[in-house]
């Protein structure tokens, strides 16, 4: 029979990555806009727009960290390392798809008026911070 502190890896991993897949897909289709009006108008289209795309994958990378972590943590009880995979996973999955959205936004802004960068990516970081904080703060609280 399967512990059921085992679903606490995959929960941690797979949420995350469900809100990563989101957010990119959510960010990816913007920023295929943007490029489109650009081409429309004859205008350059900024490459910088991949970097809005791709900033949500990173919470995958944050859920497998915290799935490595719940699976060293031996001697944490099954039903925390369940809680703390699921809602860690799921934290970190919102968080993607909103930096997704939040991408998505400011790629159709640098598109239009090809200003603004550093307050968009500092707008990106900022949500990306908040998986960073869940990682970290479950890791720390797994002892």
């Amino acid at each position: 029979m399967l512990d059921i502190g085992q679903l606490a890896f995959s929960a941690a991993l797979s949420f995350a990555a469900i809100g990563s897949a989101c957010g990119v897909g959510v960010a990816g289709m913007a920023a295929v806009g943007a490029w489109k009006k650009c081409f429309a108008q004859n205008k350059n289209a900024p490459f910088l727009l991949i970097i809005f795309v791709a900033a949500p994958l990173t919470q995958t990378l944050y859920g497998f960290l915290l799935m490595n972590a719940l699976k060293d943590a031996a001697t944490a009880d099954a039903l925390a390392k369940v809680g703390i995979g699921m809602l860690g996973g799921i934290a970190m999955g919102f968080s993607a798809y909103f930096q997704g959205k939040v991408g998505a936004n400011a790629s159709d802004a640098l598109a239009e008026t090809g200003k603004g960068f550093g307050n968009y990516i500092l707008t990106v970081g900022m949500v990306e911070t908040v998986a960073l904080f869940v990682m970290i703060f479950l890791i720390t609280a797994l002892g």
